[in-house]
């Protein structure tokens, strides 16, 4: 009987089944924190809100990143608190203050891939390496700062509360 509570009853259970399948298959092959459909980290908003590597960043070392002129950076184009480094930029908004103008979430999604916030930014995107231009042969396919770095810079920055110069 076409119509019956029995021939309904077998399509359902093919579907929680499958259902069921695909999200045991999630849970194995989703890395720590949250995954995006593309495979990259989950925007939500103007923000990514889960820690890339599920795991709070150490913001003494993403404070040695930043203001690294070999690995971050970030003082070619920004300035902040930091007395000790001479010649700071002035082509992008100043780091004092940051975690009082941006969540942590808001602040990752800056890093990871600030193109997603303005589309005309010169800012690279320290995680992404696909769809960019201008990419050295040696760094193709490569980030400029892994996902756990990435979160310690989220961890130091979080601690840039107020006009701290």
């Amino acid at each position: 009987m076409a119509g019956s509570r029995r021939s309904r009853a077998k399509p359902l259970a093919e579907r929680r089944r499958l259902t069921a399948t695909v999200l045991a298959w999630l849970a194995v092959s989703v890395p720590a924190g949250a995954a995006g459909a593309q495979g990259g980290p989950l925007i939500v908003g103007d923000a990514i809100p889960a820690s890339l590597t599920g795991q709070k960043g150490d913001a003494a070392k993403g404070r040695a990143i930043v203001t690294n002129r070999q690995v971050g950076l970030c003082l070619l184009c920004h300035n902040g608190p930091f007395p000790e480094e001479r010649f700071q930029g002035n082509l992008a908004p100043d780091l004092n203050g940051v975690a009082d103008r941006y969540s942590e979430g808001q602040l990752r999604l800056r890093i990871v891939d600030p193109s997603r916030i303005n589309a005309q930014t010169i800012m690279p995107a320290y995680l992404k390496t696909e769809g960019l231009m201008r990419v050295a042969r040696p760094f193709e396919g490569k980030p400029i700062l892994s996902a756990e770095q990435i979160e310690d810079v989220v961890a130091f920055l979080l601690t840039l509360r107020g006009e701290t110069k």
